[in-house]
């Protein structure tokens, strides 16, 4: 099997978001789907018998997150580093509905780091860390 074989290409896009989680991706990949709207599950490869790494686990995957894609990948939790809210993930909502949606299944099983508050060109901001450790921003502009 060839390298192009095993990593799908990720079209229109140069740069990706790459989450590494320690044995927990598939259950990621599928809590995000879940919660955001017009997302999907694009593509999963597992660790075989013969791949480095726990036989099962996620080799890489896609998930589509509102026409962003995201990569994903499985390591041993001795080599898996932790999230940190250093690095987050912007979203402008589009309404107030996909906004308390995104923000309510974030905050079910995560912390809110602030918010949501009114703030300069916006009605709604919140920084909220979701149970796996990511952190996003979310956001939704003042109507002019």
């Amino acid at each position: 099997m060839t390298q192009e074989q095993v990593i799908p290409v990720v079209s229109g896009q140069r740069i990706t978001p790459f989450l590494t989680f320690s044995g927990n991706a598939e259950e990621a990949m599928n809590y995000y789907v879940r919660i955001f709207p017009n997302s999907k599950l694009v593509s999963l490869r597992r660790y075989t018998k013969d791949d480095r790494g726990v036989e099962g686990n996620i080799l890489n995957g896609i998930i589509e997150i509102l026409g962003q894609s995201f990569m994903v990948l499985d390591m041993d939790k001795e080599s898996c580093p932790d999230f940190t809210w250093a690095v987050s993930f912007y979203l402008e909502c589009k309404d107030d509905e996909e906004f308390e949606v995104i923000f309510g299944g974030l905050k079910s099983d995560g912390k809110v780091l602030m918010g949501p508050v009114e703030m300069n060109d916006f009605s709604k901001v919140t920084w909220v860390t979701d149970c796996f450790g990511v952190t996003w921003q979310l956001v939704l502009r003042k109507k002019a």
